[in-house]
């Protein structure tokens, strides 16, 4: 089985660091993004998904804490580790108590951060074999995907299989960009033209299906994809 990717995002103002940690997380299989504005932080959450942030705690504008504190908020399941120079154990709890999973002192060790975050993200992988959510909660909507229906008010509609696993897919990565080419090789099976104009043609089903709850949106980022919009505590 090929081993996974990780996608991690690199918060870092310092130029020299920033290009090390690049180059060296790079060289050791992961999938980067290195971004030294804290302001491109959230927007850039809204439309990829990462399986990890890596924050520095001192920058102009936005303090990594404070960074940190809006990414726990918005997206709760997303782990976060702090890089730097402060290493008062006030700030060693701080960093903790708003929601960082690890907290490294500079200078790095290049290696030993590469360690932890392997650490880290093996722990937090599904159990082999386990089986997804197959109820979900959809603002007031519920979604048996395992019996293909959505139920809203006592109201029952039912999906076709494509339908529910199109959705289930969206609801998995609710809040998160979903790109064309993922969601055709996972569930159509080959990424080209025809296939995503049925996608399409998918998308505008689950919307009629979901209009009930006007809270719900299904966007759509040109050339890249759809975000599954859930507003409230879907939020992610």
């Amino acid at each position: 089985m090929e081993a996974k990717t990780y996608k991690l995002l690199l918060v870092e103002d310092d130029t020299s660091l920033g290009y090390l940690l690049t180059e060296y997380l790079g060289m050791k299989g992961f999938d980067l993004r290195w971004i030294q504005a804290p302001s491109e932080v959230m927007p850039l959450l809204e439309q990829r998904a990462f399986d990890l942030v890596i924050l520095d705690v001192m920058m102009p504008g936005t303090d990594g804490f404070t960074l940190g504190r809006q990414i726990h908020d918005r997206f709760p399941g997303l782990p976060f580790i702090f890089l730097t120079a402060r290493s008062m154990k006030i700030d060693v709890l701080k960093g903790f108590s708003v929601g960082a999973v690890d907290y490294l002192k500079k200078p790095i060790d290049e290696e030993e951060l590469v360690v932890r975050i392997e650490t880290l993200l093996s722990r937090l992988e599904p159990v082999s074999g386990a089986e997804p959510e197959t109820t979900l909660k959809l603002g007031r909507y519920t979604f048996d995907s395992l019996n293909q229906k959505l139920v809203i008010d006592g109201e029952e509609r039912s999906l076709t299989n494509r339908e529910s696993e199109l959705l289930a897919h969206l609801a998995r990565n609710k809040n998160r960009l979903c790109t064309h080419g993922e969601i055709l090789k996972r569930i159509w099976g080959r990424n080209d033209y025809f296939n995503r104009k049925s996608l399409n043609v998918f998308i505008t089903r689950l919307r009629k299906l979901l209009d009930a709850d006007d809270s719900l949106k299904i966007e759509n980022i040109h050339g890249q994809g759809f975000i599954f919009r859930i507003p409230g505590n879907g939020d992610r």
